[in-house]
């Protein structure tokens, strides 16, 4: 009897053993999978960027350094459990406070980016528009430049290392980080050709000249004025000049000629330094933009004013207005 008694006393002990740890693997489990454990600043959307030389212990670093992380062994055991710690992806990615380890590993083994907006104006040079480019997403600025000075490759755009700024249209695209240089510029070319459309096109024919033209011209016109009124005015001035066979004769070509940005007032030595982007020497337009011409730009040589203007004066505030 006696016996009978112990058997079941270490039965009932065994199974109650059992059952606690069971609970406390399943408490466990759930905490590792279910319970949420990423938070941020005023449960905001944050972005983190997982780059080619991080791994697993530089990411968890990081996301731990940033607060993002409330229970970082809860985070390191899931990753290992699962063996997902060797399984990250190169990216960019979106965390938002109340994601699961499953939900954050869900997105970064997968590869499961979110977008970035990629946004570039105002650019004078290449090696510019590299730089800004790189800082947006994960192509290096030298890999660029050696494509924006490679003449084989840029033919297949129609376009040289010369005229190459004519190719880009300033704005925001929304982009991948990881987006290559190749990806990059197919993406700019079918910008490109969505942006010159038919009606583009035809506008750009009636006054004679082809859309990289229309470029050079656009970015004087913006070096000229910075009033987007005085734009087509302006263009209308250009373009009239350009139909007389008069040279051009226009301020921002010869400071392009000079190589000194900051100067508001272009004296007379400016105007005869020899180059081929200084229209107070060579008739017609320049061999390529002076800078990356403005939408507005482009849009107001496209839609010039029709006047008999051929000469213009900046105002003595020279605020760039005329």
């Amino acid at each position: 009897m006696k016996k009978k008694i112990f058997n079941l006393k270490f039965l009932i002990i065994t199974l109650l053993s059992i059952f606690v740890i069971g609970l406390t693997v399943f408490i466990f489990g759930y905490n590792l999978i279910f319970n949420d454990n990423f938070t941020t600043p005023n449960n905001e959307k944050c972005r983190i960027f997982i780059r080619e030389n991080d791994n697993f212990v530089t990411l968890t670093d990081t996301l731990f350094a940033k607060g993002f992380l409330k229970n970082r062994k809860n985070f390191e055991n899931y990753a290992q459990i699962r063996h997902l710690d060797d399984k990250i992806k190169v990216g960019s990615y979106i965390i938002k406070s109340g994601m699961t380890n499953r939900d954050f590993f869900n997105i970064v083994c997968n590869g499961l980016q979110t977008p970035v907006q990629l946004k570039f104006n105002n650019i004078r040079f290449k090696e510019q528009l590299c730089g800004k480019i790189s800082q947006q997403v994960n192509i290096d600025s030298a890999e660029l430049i050696n494509c924006l000075n490679n003449s084989d490759f840029l033919a297949k755009y129609d376009f040289t290392p010369q005229n190459i700024l004519a190719f880009f249209i300033p704005n925001t695209y929304e982009v991948y980080w990881t987006i290559s240089a190749e990806q990059f510029f197919e993406r700019m070319n079918k910008e490109y050709r969505r942006f010159w459309n038919d009606e583009r096109r035809k506008k750009a024919e009636e006054i004679n000249l082809t859309p990289v033209e229309v470029a050079i011209l656009a970015s004087i016109v913006d070096e000229e004025t910075n009033k987007k009124s005085e734009k087509p005015i302006v263009s209308g001035l250009y373009i009239n000049r350009l139909r007389k066979g008069m040279l051009l004769q226009a301020d921002p070509t010869a400071r392009y000629a000079y190589g000194d940005f900051s100067v508001t007032q272009i004296i007379n030595d400016y105007t005869r330094i020899d180059s081929p982007f200084n229209t107070y020497i060579y008739a017609g337009l320049p061999p390529a933009p002076i800078r990356m011409a403005t939408i507005d730009g482009i849009d107001a040589v496209l839609n010039y004013q029709h006047h008999d203007y051929i000469y213009m004066c900046a105002k003595p505030e020279l605020n760039g207005e005329h």
